[in-house]
């Protein structure tokens, strides 16, 4: 039964985040709250080791949970459920898609869909900066103010938006970077 259920709820994650990377974090976040498979900090952990190795984050968040639930096979499942709407999909759209790439339906339809995948990746944003920047449960407990923020973070996140501004290098070595600092900060 557990196989079952990690194949469906990563299909739906599949079929309804619709731009992938970042876009799936909302679906992922969902996920956390409805099943003990991960924590809030589990999944910031994953989305910072996906962002830094190969692979979308939905398919390797797919493939740890469904490790972590089910071992090998659990991971295959979870893989195989988040990445079969896409091959359906593309399958089809491949099918369809010179046919009727011209008509106005379909040309709207794109551009309908344009402006909810940005939403989706600025709420993904959102949602992790706000992990990330602020300590909200230190805060509640001690209601003071300086406790919100996670000084530390907000520090490394200035400095590495002013280097990628400035010096535009490849991601990897700020990455890099980062992971550096944090074990060096032991964050």
């Amino acid at each position: 039964m557990m196989y079952l259920l990690l194949f469906v709820e990563f299909f739906k994650i599949g079929l309804f985040s619709i731009g992938g990377g970042l876009a799936t974090f909302p679906f992922l976040q969902d996920l956390a709250q409805r099943y003990d498979w991960m924590t809030a900090h589990d999944l910031l952990d994953m989305i910072a080791i996906s962002e830094s190795t190969p692979g979308p984050i939905g398919i390797n968040t797919a493939t740890f949970v469904g490790y972590q639930c089910g071992g090998i096979l659990g991971g295959i499942i979870a893989t195989l459920g988040i990445i079969s709407p896409s091959i359906i999909i593309i399958v089809l759209v491949a099918h369809y898609y010179m046919k009727f790439s011209e008509q106005t339906i379909v040309r709207s339809t794109l551009d309908g869909i344009r402006p909810a995948v940005v939403g989706l990746i600025g709420a993904a944003g959102f949602e992790v900066a706000k992990v990330s920047l602020l300590n909200i449960n230190k805060f509640l407990q001690s209601n003071n103010f300086f406790e919100l923020f996670n000084f530390k973070s907000i520090l490394l996140f200035i400095i590495m938006l002013y280097l990628i501004f400035k010096y535009k290098k490849h991601p990897i070595l700020y990455i890099i970077a980062s992971g550096i600092i944090g074990i060096i900060l032991k964050y």
